[in-house]
């Protein structure tokens, strides 16, 4: 459990309260706009109304005590600047902010975050894989070069090993779980058989995965 402060109480900050509270993390959240606050109130530990700009606001709610600082703020970017130079200023050990431009990640870094999220870009970017490729049926980045996609098992691949696929070395991917109605298989070997209605996770290079399932 950690203890986080969460500044900003828009779309992406309300469901980022909620889904923090669902983890079992003690949440302080933030807003100037006092409805906003009211709302959160019953999925966070603490709510407060106040301005993130203001530096005695800010030290009254003890900067250094938070595990995580989520700056979230949408409407204005400035504000949104202003508060992750504060927070690293009055010791805040890790502070992650909202990006809706490249532009605002290069700044939001120069003035003290750690590091910077872009909720809208990311989200669009997973849907549209999932949506348009055919087989696809999950994703998730791990970094700009590397994911790890759930998808149909290829028709070309049911009723075979891993070992007879060989996809190491001849796709430059590795299939890292077989998921079937008997559940998650982790334990894979060489003589694990791929089947009809099993769906399996492959982790790789974008461009290797993409190319493969012809994404």
């Amino acid at each position: 459990m950690k203890n986080i402060l969460l500044i900003g109480l828009g779309r992406f900050g309300r469901h980022l309260a909620v889904e923090l509270n669902e983890l079992g993390h003690e949440v302080m959240a933030v807003d100037d706009d006092e409805d906003r606050v009211n709302e959160i109130l019953p999925y966070v530990t603490n709510a407060q109304i106040g301005d993130s700009t203001n530096a005695n606001f800010l030290k009254s709610l003890g900067i250094g005590n938070f595990d995580i600082c989520f700056v979230t703020i949408s409407a204005n970017f400035e504000n949104s600047l202003e508060t992750t130079s504060l927070l690293k200023e009055l010791g805040a050990k890790i502070v992650i902010s909202r990006a809706e431009r490249d532009i605002q990640k290069k700044f939001l870094l120069r003035n003290g975050a750690d590091q910077v999220v872009y909720p809208e870009r990311q989200v669009a970017k997973w849907a549209s894989i999932r949506y348009t490729a055919d087989h696809i049926l999950d994703y998730m980045e791990i970094d700009a070069s590397h994911a790890i996609f759930e998808a149909e098992v290829p028709e070309e691949w049911l009723g075979k090993t891993i070992g007879e696929l060989d996809v190491r070395r001849k796709y430059n991917i590795n299939i890292i779980a077989v998921k079937d109605k008997g559940g998650v298989n982790i334990a894979l070997s060489t003589d694990t058989l791929l089947k009809q209605d099993a769906t399996i996770l492959v982790i790789g290079e974008h461009k290797a995965i993409k190319r493969w399932f012809n994404i």
